[in-house]
């Protein structure tokens, strides 16, 4: 469903975080680090896997941080754009910013990690309703917001005996704005409850991973199982010659041909849970013989098409660097290009890898160099990628 209409995130990052005051030193909630990394870091990574139109931030208390860290940055080619609250305006009034901005959204919480798959989400949205909410188990969680639910025939109703509550993430439609007014409301004890009574909210349960990080407990907790859950083995995959046919400068969708095995195996790699980094040089930009907009396009139209067949890249990470080079900016020696390891080295540093699990693929010795230099194992290309694959994880 996300890949066949533009659909939008929303993260409600505006809250003061009161209960963990104390440990939050000034910064915002969602801007606390785990595993030397953002919590906001992690939910931009998880949701950018997706084809979101746009990521919109809305912050309020310490928003300058946020904004100097995140906004009109790009992940995973979605543009993200922080929207300033100017006065405060609670998690439904956060929204009225971007009442005339925003397609159908997702809406999630910037203090909460709930690592499921959005396609299910919208999936349980039934005709005629105005949103759906993603429940999960209860884990003894002290907020009285909408923590005691559960599911008849797919609608949300209360009852004080269910052993799940809200997750933080929701699937809205546009319409749904228009009960955002100019001023201070809460969605959680104002409009989903009403809502809620009035049968126009559906649910779907989920056990996958969740933490909330507003309480004192799951502070505490939350460096090591965040490690454990986002501490995956990955794959990094060089493209021209791995993935596609190298007909040369490849850059329109018309001339990218796959090679043989490489959708079965790309699936079989997200269904086994392995980062996906595509890790490629394209001098071409630097030569100006295709654009920087034209290699975006490209791979935002195979996000889509890899996204309709269950496979999710994590990241692309793209060297446009050559000593060759026509764009002056782009005319010199750089480690971002391979046999250089920079683009490798950004992505250890920006994800949370399990390296002895890992492997990189690539057809040319330089891919060999920029893997030997990252104590990654390496292998050339194969004839069929997906029987290389299943033979080596």
């Amino acid at each position: 469903m996300l890949i066949k209409k533009k659909i939008d995130l929303v993260i409600l990052a505006g809250g003061k975080g009161s209960r963990i005051k104390k440990h939050l030193k000034g910064y915002p909630k969602p801007m606390l680090k785990f595993n030397k990394k953002y919590f906001l870091n992690y939910i931009l990574k998880k949701t950018c896997t997706y084809n979101f139109e746009k990521v919109y931030i809305l912050t309020k208390f310490k928003s300058d941080i946020i904004y100097k860290k995140f906004h009109n940055k790009i992940f995973n080619f979605i543009k993200i754009i922080c929207v300033k609250e100017r006065k405060e305006m609670g998690t439904g009034g956060a929204l009225y910013n971007i009442k005339k901005r925003v397609n159908d959204f997702i809406l999630i919480n910037g203090d909460t990690l709930f690592d499921i798959n959005y396609d299910y989400l919208i999936k349980s949205l039934k005709k005629g309703k105005i949103g759906t909410v993603a429940l999960v188990k209860n884990f003894k969680q002290q907020s009285k917001k909408l923590n005691t639910l559960s599911l008849k025939n797919g609608l949300i109703k209360y009852d004080k005996n269910s052993r799940f509550m809200n997750g933080g993430v929701y699937y809205f439609k546009k319409n749904f704005l228009r009960l955002i007014n100019n001023k201070k409301i809460s969605l959680e004890n104002d409009i989903l409850p009403n809502l809620i009574k009035k049968k126009r909210i559906n649910g779907k349960i989920f056990s996958n991973f969740f933490i909330d990080i507003g309480s004192e407990e799951s502070l505490r907790i939350a460096p090591k199982i965040i490690k454990k859950n986002f501490k995956r083995p990955a794959a990094f995959l060089d493209r021209d010659g791995v993935i596609n046919y190298d007909f040369g400068y490849v850059h329109e969708i018309k001339k990218f041909k796959f090679k043989k095995g490489v959708l079965k195996g790309l699936k079989y790699l997200s269904k086994k849970n392995y980062y996906i980094f595509i890790v490629t040089n394209q001098a071409g930009i630097g030569k100006n013989i295709f654009t920087l907009k034209k290699f975006n396009k490209l791979h935002l139209q195979l996000k889509s098409f890899f996204i309709k067949r269950g496979i999710y890249i994590s990241d692309v990470q793209y060297s446009p660097y050559h000593i060759n080079a026509k764009i002056l900016k782009f005319k010199k020696n750089s480690d971002f290009r391979k046999p250089g390891n920079l683009m490798i080295k950004k992505i250890f540093k920006n994800w949370d890898i399990n390296l002895k699990k890992s492997f990189m693929i690539g057809d040319k010795r330089t891919d060999y160099l920029a893997a030997k230099k990252s104590n990654l194992k390496f292998y050339y290309p194969k004839d069929n990628f997906f029987k290389q694959i299943a033979k080596t994880i």
